[in-house]
């Protein structure tokens, strides 16, 4: 489930950008092309269209984003419940038995000595 809507959040990032890159601040932008009466979507309907779109996107964007977050979260509150990875691995380590340490191996004669 966190998968899709991490997928549908980048696609929605990205019709955004577009969103806006096509946008002219000034009111120009895809909207400028449209000079002539005969176009079935007018300057202003382009402009409002893009306007639209815009908002549509940035609040389909927070509310996505908002819903991840909570499905993240689990059912923590106050940082208490739920499941973190490193939380569980932090158990894990402080749970395991201490490594035993190997112990130095004594020759099984003893070395000559230098006459």
């Amino acid at each position: 489930m966190t998968a899709v809507i991490s997928i549908l959040i980048i696609l929605i990032c990205i019709l955004l950008v577009l969103a806006v890159l096509i946008q002219n601040p000034k009111g120009g932008g895809l909207a400028s092309g449209f000079t002539s009466g005969a176009q079935v979507m007018g300057v202003r309907r382009t402009a409002d269209f893009l306007e639209k779109a815009t908002w549509g996107l940035a609040v389909a964007l927070l509310v996505l984003s908002i819903f991840s977050a909570s499905l993240s979260s689990g059912s923590r509150v106050g940082g208490e419940g739920g499941t973190s990875t490193t939380k569980d691995r932090a158990a894990d380590f402080n749970n395991q038995a201490p490594a035993a340490q190997p112990q130095p191996q004594q020759p099984a004669a003893p070395a000559p000595q230098p006459k």
